[in-house]
């Protein structure tokens, strides 16, 4: 059986063996795309338990974590071992033109699907254009005097 050698990740791996260190949470592979009124945001969780998934919302930064752990016979002895265990972590600053009180989330197959909403007045809109001699007036912020044109 023939399996690829990656030098530095067998150091890493050594390194962890010999001082009983653990990485910091691993950050999971993810696409981020805008369809229509609503981001979408597809991160890769294989074998995780959907129950280890927490997804929070603190002012406007979004925060995945999710825990893998692996099972191991004792009197295993290893040919490889290349699946990760431990804490996944995510953040996201999802900024000003999201609906956060809407986020929703799924995870289906391995893939976690979280859905975030574009707010109402971040959606582009049409502004009117008056044309000719039409007296208009435009309405400004509070504190601001009104203008008649």
């Amino acid at each position: 059986m023939a399996l690829n050698f990656d030098p530095f990740r067998e150091l890493d791996r050594a390194t962890e063996a010999l001082l009983g260190t653990r990485q910091g949470p691993r950050l999971m592979p993810m696409d981020l795309y805008r369809e229509n009124d609503h981001y979408v945001l597809s991160a890769d969780l294989p074998g995780i338990d959907p129950g280890s998934v927490d997804i929070d919302v603190d002012g406007q930064l979004l925060t995945i974590r999710a825990e893998r752990t692996l099972t191991t016979a004792e009197n295993a002895k290893w040919i490889a071992r290349e699946r990760m265990s431990g804490s996944f972590l995510r953040q996201l600053n999802l900024g000003q033109g999201v609906d956060i009180e809407n986020i929703a989330a799924n995870y289906t197959n391995g893939v976690l699907s979280v859905t975030i909403p574009v707010s109402e007045r971040a959606k582009p809109r049409k502004i009117e254009v008056a044309a000719g001699n039409e007296q208009e007036t435009l309405t400004v912020k509070e504190g601001q005097k009104s203008v008649d044109a």
